[in-house]
Order: C-alpha cells, then sequence, then structure tokens
C-alpha cells in the first residue's frame, strides 16, 4: 500500500454503545428511538516509517422507527420495519497528525454520514417447540448530499438465524449475516485521496459475510423478571473489498434489555 500512498492505516479498533427505547401503543405496532454513541481509533504508518494515531468520539447519528406485523398466525409473524436516521453524528472530526494539528480526519473516523437516511426492512419469525428461526431484510438509502460535498454509499444486508431454548431461562443462536455496500458519491474536498486509501471515496465499497455464535439469557420470574442479557460473536467468513481497506477480524456484542 505504501507504494502506492504516503500513509496508510494498519489498525481501527471501534466502539458503539447504543441506549434504545421501544414502545407498543397497539398489538400490531412498536415504536423505538436508538441513541448511539461511538469511539474510533485509528493505528498509521507512513512511508518513512513513522507511527501515528488518530481518535474520534461522539453521539452518532439518532434512529428513529418502527415495526408493524403484517401476519401473525400459527407461531410465525412477519414484521415491516420502517425508520430512519437524523445527522446528529458529526462528520467534522479533526486530530493531530504529521501534516500538523486539527487536520480534518478521513472518512472511516467520522462519527455520522451527514445525511438523512431510510432504513427499510421485512422481518420474518418462527417458532416450533425448543427451535425459533427467522431471517431478515434490511437496507440503509442515503438521501441527498451532506454539507461536506458527499454521501456514503447505499447498504444493503440479509440474515438468517436459528436458535434454541435449552430451558426458560437460557437459549443459544447461530447466524449467518450477509452485507454489501457502495463506494461514496462525490467527495469532501479537504481531504486528499492520494494521500492515504481511507481519503478515497472509490475505496470504500464491499461485501462480507458473518458467521455470528449467540448467548441469551431471560429472567422469566421474580423481582427481575423481563430482564434479558444477550451476547453475540461474529467472524467473516467471505469478503470482497474496494481496496485497498482495512478488513474486519471480528466483532463482539453484548446487550442486556428490560420489558415491562
Amino acid at each position: 500500500v505504501l507504494q502506492d500512498y504516503k500513509v496508510t492505516p494498519v489498525r481501527m479498533p471501534m466502539e458503539m454503545h447504543m441506549f434504545g427505547a421501544m414502545y407498543a401503543p397497539t398489538d400490531d405496532l412498536t415504536l423505538m428511538a436508538m441513541l448511539p454513541y461511538v469511539t474510533k481509533e485509528m493505528d498509521h504508518l507512513t512511508r518513512m516509517g513513522v507511527e501515528f494515531t488518530t481518535n474520534s468520539e461522539g453521539i452518532g447519528d439518532v434512529g428513529l422507527g418502527g415495526l408493524y406485523t403484517v401476519l401473525d398466525r400459527n407461531r410465525k409473524r412477519v414484521h415491516l420495519n420502517l425508520g430512519f436516521s437524523i445527522p446528529t453524528g458529526s462528520i467534522e472530526e479533526r486530530d493531530t497528525t504529521p501534516a500538523g494539528p486539527d487536520q480534518i480526519l478521513p472518512y472511516p473516523m467520522q462519527i455520522g454520514s451527514g445525511t438523512f437516511d431510510l432504513r427499510p426492512g421485512v422481518t420474518y419469525l418462527g417458532q416450533s417447540g425448543r427451535w425459533s428461526w427467522g431471517s431478515q431484510a434490511s437496507g440503509i438509502i442515503r438521501l441527498g448530499e451532506n454539507g461536506n460535498g458527499y454521501r456514503q454509499g447505499h447498504q444493503f444486508a440479509l440474515t438468517g438465524w436459528g436458535a434454541r431454548s435449552w430451558n426458560n431461562w437460557f437459549s443459544t443462536s447461530l447466524r449467518l449475516n450477509g452485507r454489501t455496500w457502495g463506494d461514496y458519491s462525490g467527495q469532501d474536498d479537504r481531504l486528499n485521496p492520494a494521500m492515504i486509501p481511507t481519503a478515497d471515496p472509490d475505496r470504500r465499497a464491499g461485501t462480507q459475510i458473518d458467521v455470528g455464535l449467540g448467548l441469551n439469557f431471560y429472567v422469566p420470574e421474580g423481582g427481575a423478571q423481563g430482564l434479558r442479557l444477550a451476547t453475540e460473536f461474529n467472524l467473516p467468513i467471505f469478503r470482497s473489498l474496494s481496496g485497498p481497506q482495512l478488513e474486519t477480524d471480528f466483532s463482539a456484542t453484548a446487550g442486556v434489555q428490560y420489558a415491562f
């Protein structure tokens, strides 16, 4: 990579803390709101052998949406998902680099998309005895161009899973998740795409398939009834990137939910 660019990223850990609330005004309709808080860190190496790290942190794009049940029969359900995100996440993240202090950071280090995004989807759920299964098709459609002259690529995802309940408080799941996303349209004129691949809007697209193993704990009775703990560990089994790009080594998710 350093034969073509003066700088390359070598590592990028990212964390997202998602706070969500859901409310069902009717049996068929559930409304939801999500507030993400994102932290990113990227290690770099220059052609001259200099190493440096940049960081960004802040509230991401707030998500609002709803789930509507169109079929609920014989322990099988179909939901329509319709959501959108509000561009509350920063696209003005800066940090110190070898080029100087207060430099605008490349695309992957920005917190938000800068655009209003539609998030449609459809979900199927089935259950029989101790077994349950499902699938979901979803997308992210970027609307317009942000204030810095670009928009992120559209995204489509398809996932399927199966789960088994071992008793009334513990279940395991196996999931296959595929995503494909496009290059950026337009560009931020403050970034030099010849300097580092993360500043090139034509190096952002890709396709990836992950396999995920999940553990789910539920409190069925007592003072903590309605409390659910869940974890999932995902490993890529296929990817094709419009690179050079950083690959995803793994992702892990842990969450707690309380229903009342």
